[in-house]
């Protein structure tokens, strides 16, 4: 139970700051003279360097071993959350969120790798995964609320600084308690295949953040969409070219691995970009307090907090697949209701909605995260465990970016919420239709280990 314990903590800091801060932009943007897309940069600038560093943190945890790079990981996370605690502009809070994604992208691939390493049994390991994810929605259900009450009551600034003491104790139960992982210095990590990938999540992010401001058709963001496009490009291309890939492309022919990968991104798009555009439009558009807004948004990150237990405990008998393919139907109803509910409903019609999104997301997460891993070779199970994170965090990201977009667009507030609810819905029935495509019947099955000559993926 102590490696368990050590692991979730850590991600909780790192799932913590995904929602803790949503209630929290708002007043933020005021107190330090933020524009809406400074706002925007406040969230999504962890979000993007995490995502864009997840891969190095899987390849570093493969090479240096996954205890020590999830330990430096919480190091670097703590001491930026206070760094960000102490901001006195929106310049310095966005470049210390941005350390804040390096510390998250180090902590995260660790994390499911070192469970993978300290639960070996299949009924364990798959325990394991679903007391992970249910990590995921305590944090996600306490930061709405928590935020809103340190904000309320103390200030913004302990939104940050609540990471520090969860830090520290993390760090001590992880070194006293979690065997060291194995070293494998021949794994290289591959510079230039990780700078395309941090340059094509960073074009990507910027287009979605600005469209809303200078238009779908502005020069700028048809010209940053090229480079997004050609960047990831020369991504693909590198690492078909690299002796030692950061993401050996053999791997994504797993379609349990790719599908799973894909499905992760859907699901965050949607549930991130809800949670973001809500917050908004409970401040801005209904004129609720930071605390009243964590509870509104209650509902739907409660449900969270069970349903990743539930669907572990399930899996046992049903397998990953209809589990999956069951909480991406109910997140599209959610999503679809709220959509088609009207201008400005009442409150009480959006209740149902987002415990369906809530429910169905964290539904969906352990057998996704299950059918990735398992899917993995163990040599690469860092490597695996950053490709299902990295592609996650790019639905965060790009899920608050086009959601504010949307809501600067020029058909007003309350259309682009709307609109940005009906696109989360139509991404949890496309992540539905993968799931029954990719996730294998019953339970997933391990890949083989890959030979040398495939681990080098030279084509």
């Amino acid at each position: 139970m102590a490696p368990l314990l050590a692991v979730c903590a850590g991600y909780f800091m790192v799932i913590l700051d995904v929602t803790v801060i949503n209630v929290a932009v708002p007043v933020v943007g005021r107190e330090l003279s933020a524009s809406l897309t400074g706002i925007q940069w406040i969230t999504d600038g962890y979000t993007l360097v995490f995502a864009g560093l997840l891969l190095t943190g899987g390849a570093l945890g493969d090479r240096l071993g996954n205890r020590r790079i999830f330990c430096t990981g919480v190091v670097v996370f703590t001491v930026a959350s206070a760094a960000c605690g102490l901001a006195g502009n929106a310049g310095f809070l966005v470049a210390a969120r941005l350390l804040e994604g390096l510390g998250a992208a180090l902590i995260v691939p660790g994390s499911l790798a070192l469970l993978q390493q300290s639960y070996p049994s299949p009924a364990e390991r798959a325990r394991a995964f679903g007391l992970w994810g249910s990590m995921a929605g305590i944090a996600a259900s306490a930061g709405p609320l928590l935020g809103g009450l340190l904000v309320t009551t103390v200030g913004w600034r302990w939104v940050f600084f609540i990471n520090l003491p969860v830090g520290c104790a993390c760090l001590l139960l992880t070194l006293r308690r979690v065997a060291a992982s194995a070293r494998r210095p021949d794994r290289a990590v591959d510079w230039p295949a990780q700078c395309a990938l941090i340059v094509t999540v960073a074009l990507l992010t910027a287009v979605l953040n600005e469209a809303g401001r200078r238009g779908w058709t502005d020069p700028l963001i048809l010209v940053g969409a090229g480079l997004c496009l050609l960047t990831a490009a020369g991504f693909v291309l590198r690492e078909r070219l690299a002796r030692a890939p950061v993401l050996p492309l053999r791997l994504l022919r797993s379609r349990p691995m790719s599908g799973g990968a894909a499905i992760g991104l859907l699901f965050n798009f949607a549930f991130y970009g809800m949670i973001f555009t809500a917050s908004l439009s409970f401040q801005h558009h209904r004129g609720l307090t930071a605390l009243r807004t964590g509870l509104a948004l209650f509902p739907a990150v409660a449900m969270t907090m069970f349903a990743s237990v539930l669907s572990g405990r399930l899996a046992r008998r049903t397998g990953h697949r209809p589990l999956v393919v069951t909480g991406m139907l109910l997140g599209a109803v959610g999503l679809a209701g709220w959509a088609a509910a009207g201008p400005n409903p009442d409150y009480l019609l959006l209740v149902a909605p987002m415990m369906a999104a809530g429910f169905g997301t964290s539904f969906a997460l352990t057998g996704t995260t299950a059918t990735v891993m398992t899917a993995a070779p163990d040599t690469y199970s860092g490597t695996a465990s950053a490709l299902f994170n990295t592609t996650r965090q790019v639905g965060s990201a790009a899920g608050v970016a086009l959601g504010g977009s949307l809501l600067a667009a020029a058909g007003g507030f309350t259309t682009g919420l709307r609109i940005s609810m009906a696109i989360g819905a139509a991404a949890y029935l496309t992540a539905a239709a993968l799931a029954l495509f990719c996730i294998p019947r019953g339970h997933p099955v391990a890949s083989p280990t890959l030979r040398p000559d495939e681990a080098s993926d030279r084509g």
